[in-house]
């Protein structure tokens, strides 16, 4: 791997990280896993994604079940 290839890997695990700290889940990473784990299954839209993904983590006003 060269300089600019470990940059650019650098900088997208960076932005992942960044994403799943303040909430924001990472749409290529689900389709990766959809297609190798869950090959029957439709891919949704980033539209569709983000709104499930929203209303799982608001489901019930936003409060956490127990914990």
């Amino acid at each position: 791997m060269n300089g600019n290839e470990v940059l650019q890997q650098f900088w997208r695990r960076a932005v992942q990280t960044a994403r799943l700290a303040i909430g924001v889940p990472d749409y290529d990473t689900y389709v990766r896993h959809l297609r190798r784990n869950h090959p029957e299954r439709a891919i949704p839209s980033y539209e569709e994604f983000f709104h499930q993904r929203q209303e799982a983590r608001y489901k019930n006003g936003g409060t956490r079940g127990c914990c």
